[in-house]
């Protein structure tokens, strides 16, 4: 969670829900108008600083971003769809259609 601060009157103004575990690190942009955050997820956000409004997420690539497990054998369903949720994709070469994680 973000929480913005009016420190003059030492309340709290407004609260954004963001990233998955601890935020790590706050940063302003140059000219005072964005905020980025990053956290344990390790997705940087970016906020409009004096609105408080999202502006988007960037996020590194997961440890099996894009890794083909399409055909590959002796793996469980389990450990497809955790390779699946690590960024590894698979095609079903029936359809030719990409697995959903």
């Amino acid at each position: 969670m973000l929480s913005w601060w009016d420190v003059e009157r030492e309340e709290c103004v407004r609260v954004r829900r963001t990233h998955q575990g601890t935020v790590q690190c706050l940063r302003v942009s140059p000219d005072g108008s964005r905020l980025a955050s990053c956290g344990d997820d390790g997705a940087i956000t970016l906020w409009n600083l004096h609105s408080g409004e999202y502006l988007r997420t960037l996020r590194r690539d997961r440890s099996y971003e894009r890794l083909d497990i399409s055909g590959v054998k002796g793996l469980t369903r389990a450990q497809k769809a955790s390779l699946r949720a690590l960024g590894a994709i698979e095609i079903d070469p029936v359809l030719d259609i990409q697995d959903a994680p």
